[in-house]
């Protein structure tokens, strides 16, 4: 099979949007400060090896595809759906916020694009599914840390 012009530019803006998640990660893992800073930390690579690992299956699959991954630091910066990241120490408060917001949005963007991908090549929706439940989880996860409990 190879892709269409549409899958490639669905699969493509995944991609960006999968490394984009995986460097501003680590942009929040480097510069968080306060409450349960290590148990934070640690969360963190989590989900930043679960991103890359997820970006490089998603490049892959394009190559299987004869698609032509795009992973270049200026086509990420320029395509990408993730909002930018603060300059600075972060507070372990404001960076849950933010990686829920980073990992949201992500979601988002494969949900946005899975019927369209899915229409072309169920294989290939079946790891969008993949990612989806990964990110999903670790929303949950991460987002419990300022959660407050329904009465």
């Amino acid at each position: 099979m190879k892709a269409s012009k549409k899958l490639s530019s669905n699969l493509q803006s995944i991609l960006v949007d999968l490394i984009e998640l995986h460097v501003q990660g680590k942009q929040v893992h480097w510069n968080i400060v306060g409450k349960n800073f290590r148990d934070l930390h640690l969360q963190l690579d989590e989900i930043i090896d679960a991103a890359r690992e997820h970006s490089d299956e998603i490049a892959e699959r394009m190559r299987a595809l004869h698609a032509i991954p795009d992973g270049r630091a200026e086509t990420v910066a320029a395509t990408t759906t993730l909002p930018k990241l603060p300059l600075g120490e972060i507070d372990t408060t404001k960076a849950v916020d933010l990686t829920v917001k980073l990992m949201t949005a992500t979601t988002d963007n494969i949900r946005a694009v899975h019927d369209e991908v899915d229409d072309e090549d169920p294989a290939t929706a079946d790891l969008l599914h993949a990612i989806i439940l990964t990110l999903e989880k670790y929303i949950w996860m991460v987002g419990s840390e300022n959660a407050k409990p329904r009465s």
